[in-house]
């Protein structure tokens, strides 16, 4: 499935400092149970890059995600909305967030929040279609 919009692709965002920042990430990953290690990048509206990896627990239901420890990050580090994403698995190939981790996401994007998947770049609005969200809570 080709890219909708391929302004998207050229947008001048640093698609390769995030695949590092997230191989780099992953290369922490405390993975002893499902030896799949994942490590994530986000580039926020103030021009930082964030990152973050999975830690498993042996009661598996505790373990992290990269995604859930990239938020966290944000949010100790001076919060902020996510402007691009990038997310891999230990061979450095892109990984698409899982729904739960997507909804995650949705909650920090920033407006025309993008992320890189494995067909193409593409919006948040594009990968958690009619989301739920603070938006819709008064």
């Amino acid at each position: 499935m080709p890219v909708t919009d391929p302004a998207l692709e050229s947008r001048d965002l640093p698609w390769e400092e995030l695949k590092q920042a997230a191989t780099a990430a992953m290369q922490r990953a405390y993975v002893p149970y499902s030896k799949f290690p994942v490590g994530a990048a986000a580039l926020i509206d103030d021009g930082r890059i964030i990152s973050g990896c999975n830690v498993e627990n042996a009661s598996y239901g505790l373990t992290l995600c990269a995604e859930c420890a990239l938020v966290s990050s944000l949010a100790m580090t001076g919060g902020g909305r996510i402007v691009a994403f990038s997310c891999v698995d230990g061979s450095g190939n892109t990984l698409m967030p899982c729904g739960r981790c997507r909804q995650l996401l949705y909650e920090f994007r920033a407006p025309g929040m993008v992320l890189q998947t494995v067909s193409g770049i593409r919006t948040m609005d594009e990968v958690l279609p009619d989301a739920f969200g603070p938006e819709n809570l008064s």
